[in-house]
């Protein structure tokens, strides 16, 4: 007697396929956040003062007067300290 019987192994095997399946996109979805969180991270804290010190410095030169520039800081949503 067989263990499986080739109807339910032609269920099995569908089911399997779709769980591997659905595992990659989980983790390529999860890992493009993550590159996504990184970026933003990244632009927040390192690209974004030199962008407001270069717009100061045009303001001078243009004898436009703008307000203080706003503290840039990153929320981190999911709970998780800095790493």
């Amino acid at each position: 007697m067989h263990l499986f019987s080739s109807s339910s192994l032609s269920v099995l095997v569908p089911v399997l396929v779709q769980f591997v399946l659905f595992l990659r996109w989980l983790h390529r979805r999860m890992r493009n956040e993550e590159i996504v969180r990184a970026f933003v991270r990244d632009i927040a804290t390192n690209h974004l003062p030199h962008i407001y010190n270069a717009l100061q410095e045009i303001a001078a030169h243009q004898g436009i007067e703008l307000d203080e520039t706003p503290l840039v800081r990153f929320v981190d949503l999911n709970g998780k300290g800095h790493s």
